[in-house]
């Protein structure tokens, strides 16, 4: 028979691996029932947990990791500083870790944790399957999300409703008189991409229209890549007149290949993005776009993990869900 662990001790007791931790370690934040429940199945499993494990993750660096997949890409800026300057607010530094947009390096610095070298990790927008990060939690392993969810009483997440975005962009662009608009997408495998290229197909079909495949590309959330995406739907099907890309570096790269193309925005061509990022307002037009508060979503990220680890939270739901603003200007015809 092989040896009990603490993930299937939390199965018998149908708790979560933190609350059979938190009864290892005497927490008062276990309520007498569910220490009862603990105890009764970690003696019917026979489980003794690991004496230089225990001793090896009670040690604190005062330090969280962030993983994000591009430090290049403006989204990052905003959490990062949010991340930051909650954290040392509450005593921590961080580690900021750039995966290059590799899921090979995303593992490889999951080590990180394994390791010691930080307390707890953030990872923002990962590649990372489901399975691979919540068996990481399982483990006891502090993981918090930013971008994504995982519906789990360990994994910390905040984000946006992305579908939502994707909806509301395309009811403005149709309200301002627009019935073929094309998508950039941006990471192949980027949830928030994904969902927003759901949400634009919802607002499709609720407004009766068509899906057009030959109107949607892949602009890998950079400027240059939307640049080239923009180019190629636009020799393939020049008959549309507006453009959601899912973030507002790809937006400017429409502003760059609209330019060269002798396309006016937004006489010609309505353009929205997603971030409303700072340089959205040097452009002419303003670029319209869904602002997410992404300075708020890296900060409560960080609070909430911190809290964790510090072991002040209780669990129960994690999911962090904040509202994003569209920010209408002069890019999609209205608004200056």
């Amino acid at each position: 028979m092989k040896d009990s662990k603490i993930i299937d001790v939390a199965q018998k007791a149908k708790v979560s691996p933190a609350t059979v931790s938190r009864v290892l370690n005497g927490s008062s934040l276990v309520t007498e029932k569910t220490q009862k429940k603990v105890l009764q199945a970690i003696q019917e499993l026979n489980y003794t947990p690991n004496a230089m494990g225990k001793q090896l993750r009670s040690r604190r660096t005062m330090t969280l990791g962030v993983v994000v997949r591009d430090i290049r890409v403006s989204y990052n800026a905003e959490i990062i500083k949010g991340i930051e300057n909650m954290a040392n607010t509450l005593g921590y530094k961080i580690l900021i870790c750039d995966s290059q947009n590799e899921k090979e390096k995303e593992v490889e610095l999951l080590s990180l944790l394994q390791n010691r070298t930080v307390d707890g990790l953030i990872l923002v927008t990962p590649q990372l399957s489901d399975e691979e990060i919540t068996s990481f939690a399982d483990d006891e392993y502090t993981i918090g999300l930013i971008g994504r969810r995982i519906e789990h009483p360990d994994i910390p997440c905040s984000f946006t409703d992305n579908r939502r975005i994707g909806r509301e962009v395309v009811e403005h662009l149709l309200e301002a008189g627009h019935r073929r608009m094309a998508f950039l997408c941006g990471f192949a495998d980027a949830t928030d991409s994904i969902e927003r290229l759901e949400g634009y197909k919802e607002g499709l079909a609720e407004a009766g229209l068509p899906f057009l495949p030959e109107l949607i590309d892949n602009g890998n959330f950079s400027e240059d890549d939307g640049y080239e995406a923009f180019k190629r739907i636009w020799a393939g099907s020049g008959e549309f007149t507006a453009v959601f890309a899912a973030n507002d570096e790809m937006a400017l790269g429409v502003y760059k290949a609209c330019a060269e193309l002798g396309i006016s925005i937004p006489e010609r061509m309505a353009v929205v993005g997603v971030d409303n990022i700072r340089i959205t307002n040097y452009v002419e037009p303003r670029l319209s776009s869904v602002e997410q508060p992404l300075y708020e979503m890296g900060a409560l990220l960080a609070e909430k993990l911190i809290g964790q680890i510090k072991g002040d939270e209780e669990t129960g739901p994690q999911l962090m869900q904040i509202r994003s603003t569209l920010v209408i200007k002069g890019s999609s015809g209205k608004g200056g």
